[in-house]
């Protein structure tokens, strides 16, 4: 009796309760709390390092937190176009939560600057406590593993016959089944202008919205083979810094859901301008001092007390990087380069008992070669300070006090601490992170259209909003 070998049975598969895509500080720290609620995670990164943002940023050190945010304010510390849509998370998992993690870790931290904390020896160590934390989850991790494409099947009961279709799916009375809404995407990390396709819009049958059962899973074709997962999690970040992987992938899965998304543009980020309208400050790159910089108008203006400095091709330093992202191409800079000091009389005192030139008494009360720099570009500057008008000495004091100048743009996104804009909140439920219109899909960190200020705020923004969504997800 001749036998024939029964074929292999195919390898069913793998689902997990969570896919968690981009192994960043918002996906990191979503998938150790799901991870710790008993889910079934994955998370997915592109990259070969994980957590590269983190480790770079702090300058080695990871501004982890800040203590001064207060989440019954959100929109003091934060930008988007709703930014009290953060308070619900913010309210739900503060800095003194992610403060007792660390602490619970044994890492030590410092204050260094208006409520700034970072870690004492290195960024690693914030890092090390996340992967610890995924860990004590259970988390899989696939690092690196590109996502190819992604899918979503849905059962849908209908409460009412669905709408006609240019492509209707035959249907029994009454309900229906939605057939897969597949997305077809280029590798996680390759964005627009790298040679890949761009993916193809599939039109989907839907009938009306107004069903009263719904239930599906995601499909998610990776380098490694194909998942599936009840609910799909995107905190891939935005575009800032792409030599470290960033990419447009949440953007690009947000249109394809049909998000509505607000224009994203480089954030926290240095200025720049006409190089020949520049070409008398190049010589003060290098130098930085404390200043007021503000910009906009009546109930639009914003102003900071930071740090400024100069560079070769424009402005940077906090409070550069902190007014970017207020600021509107064509919009001036308005910047008080001597703050709590009165120039104006500081000068007039000076003239009546001093003979020096009006540069070495401009340098008591400003840097030595900013007092040079501004000396030079006016004749009359250029004297004992005697022997000047007081007419001449008020409009030094008025340039120094309110410096307006128009940036030419920014260094981009290459230089970029964040992005501005993103996924809108309109489309997301603040308490969960769920979009409202696509069950099951959650948008985390930097993807969604909120954005710190400078010193530890989008930080905290990833361990909050990675907080509610873990919460939320649902398991068996």
């Amino acid at each position: 009796m001749s036998g024939f070998a029964s074929p292999p049975h195919p390898m069913p598969t793998p689902f997990f309760d969570a896919v968690i895509i981009g192994a960043g500080a918002a996906g990191l720290f979503c998938a150790a709390r799901a991870g710790q609620r008993g889910l079934k995670v994955l998370l997915i990164d592109h990259a070969d390092k994980v957590a590269e943002k983190i480790r770079i940023s702090g300058g080695g050190r990871c501004n982890f937190t800040n203590r001064e945010l207060d989440p019954r304010a959100p929109q003091r510390h934060f930008v988007g176009q709703n930014p009290q849509f953060c308070r619900s998370a913010l309210s739900r998992y503060t800095p003194q939560d992610f403060i007792a993690l660390v602490q619970r870790h044994g890492i030590a931290f410092h204050e260094k600057h208006k409520g700034q904390l970072f870690a004492d020896r290195s960024a690693e160590d914030i890092i090390a406590m996340l992967l610890a934390e995924c860990a004590d989850g259970r988390v899989e991790r696939w690092q690196p593993c590109g996502v190819k494409s992604i899918a979503y099947e849905a059962t849908e009961r209908y409460a009412a016959t669905p709408a006609a279709s240019p492509h209707p799916c035959p249907l029994p009375e009454g309900e229906g089944v939605k057939p897969a809404q597949a997305i077809a995407l280029a590798p996680l990390g390759r964005g627009r202008g790298e040679g890949q396709q761009r993916p193809e819009h599939i039109q989907v049958f839907s009938g009306s919205n107004a069903y009263t059962e719904s239930a599906g899973s995601y499909q998610i074709n990776t380098d490694r083979g194909p998942v599936q997962a009840r609910s799909l999690v995107i905190a891939t970040g935005g575009l800032s810094i792409p030599k470290i992987g960033a990419s447009d992938f949440g953007y690009r899965l947000a249109r394809q859901f049909k998000l509505p998304l607000v224009a994203q543009r480089p954030g926290l980020v240095p200025l720049t301008f006409d190089g020949a309208d520049w070409a008398p400050y190049a010589q003060l790159a290098g130098l930085a001092l404390p200043v007021e910089i503000s910009t906009g108008a009546k109930k639009e203006r914003m102003a900071f007390h930071e740090d400024l400095l100069f560079t070769h091709r424009g402005l940077s330093g906090p409070a550069v990087l902190q007014i970017s992202s207020y600021w509107q191409e064509g919009a001036p800079l308005a910047i008080n380069l001597a703050p709590g000091v009165d120039l104006s009389e500081a000068l007039v005192q000076a003239k009546a008992r001093s003979r020096k030139r009006i540069a070495n008494e401009l340098a008591t009360l400003v840097p030595a070669r900013l007092a040079d720099a501004w000396a030079s570009t006016d004749a009359d500057w250029q004297r004992p300070i005697n022997e000047a008008s007081d007419k001449a000495l008020a409009r030094l004091a008025e340039r120094l006090a309110r410096w307006q100048l128009t940036p030419m743009g920014t260094e981009g996104y290459k230089k970029a601490e964040v992005t501005l804009g993103g996924v809108d909140t309109r489309a997301l439920s603040q308490q969960t992170m769920e979009c409202k219109s696509q069950p099951g899909l959650y948008f985390i960190g930097e993807v969604v259209d909120i954005t710190g200020w400078l010193g530890g705020y989008n930080f905290q923004w990833a361990w909050s909003s990675a907080a509610a969504c873990a919460q939320a997800l649902p398991g068996e």
